[in-house]
């Protein structure tokens, strides 16, 4: 049997990118969205290889972190699902790899394990409980439309997942990112009052996601956490902007809030 490894190298040696063979995807969504039927959108792509997606094209885009990385077949860089609804992504996880907690604002996902054994979680909204699955190979799970979820895969070895999603633009909401990125004032008082200071301190270390695990999984695989980017944090204007003068505290533990 193939390993994950080998068949991600063997994939990215198939073909170009639908971009390189259709040249500027915009152009032809624009197309798109204008033809008034199904049958103009077939025939506004007109090569067979517009309706083909590399998932392990080098050149793919995809939302890469420590951790690994997502790569998303939507409207913008697959525009053939432009009209019915659809896209897909594939999540590759390397050991002990998470694709951190987030939403997706217009869409449901069905996620569907491929090898390793990877834990999902999901809250859907106030009052439901939380959900966790421990996904086998062949098992598939499903986060409803505006839900809290994550993947991370707990094991030593590359995981790889398929996640379909009931619309061509499903969006995605990094939930630490978007909540720290809102207005300082307002995070630290929804935070029991925490400070500005230590609001800024926290927002400047949550990692990009595809982000590295939890420290039982790293230690287990012999793994260190490594520096990780930030580039995925919310950008600040004059609404949500730190006050000027403000310096990064450390970010509080448990034990500083004893009696």
């Amino acid at each position: 049997m193939l390993s994950l490894v080998t068949i991600v190298t063997l994939a990215s040696l198939v073909g170009s990118s639908w971009s390189a063979a259709a040249g500027s995807p915009a152009d032809v969504v624009a197309k798109l969205r204008d033809a008034p039927t199904a049958v103009d959108r077939v025939n506004v792509l007109a090569k067979d290889e517009q309706f083909v997606f590399n998932f392990f094209d080098p050149a793919a885009k995809a939302t890469t972190g420590k951790g690994g990385k997502v790569i998303l077949a939507n409207a913008a860089t697959f525009p053939a699902v432009v009209g019915n609804g659809a896209a897909m992504a594939i999540g590759i996880l390397e050991p002990c790899g998470m694709n951190t907690p987030h939403t997706h604002p217009r869409a449901t996902e069905i996620q569907y394990n491929v090898n390793g054994t990877i834990r999902t979680g999901m809250i859907t909204e106030n009052g439901a409980r939380f959900v966790m699955t421990d996904l086998k190979p062949g098992e598939m799970t499903i986060f409803p439309q505006g839900s809290i979820h994550f993947q991370i895969n707990e094991g030593c070895d590359p995981a790889l997942f398929v996640a379909a999603l009931n619309s061509e633009d499903p969006g995605a909401l990094q939930v630490a990112q978007r909540f720290l990125g809102l207005p300082p004032d307002i995070v630290a008082a929804t935070l029991g009052d925490i400070g500005v200071e230590e609001v800024l301190g926290v927002e400047a270390i949550i990692p990009d996601s595809v982000s590295l695990g939890t420290d039982e999984c790293l230690k287990r695989c012999g793994l260190k956490r490594t520096s990780q980017p930030t580039d995925q944090r919310q950008p600040r204007v004059s609404g949500n902007a730190f006050p000027s003068g403000v310096t990064a505290s450390k970010w509080p533990i448990a034990s500083d809030y004893k009696n």
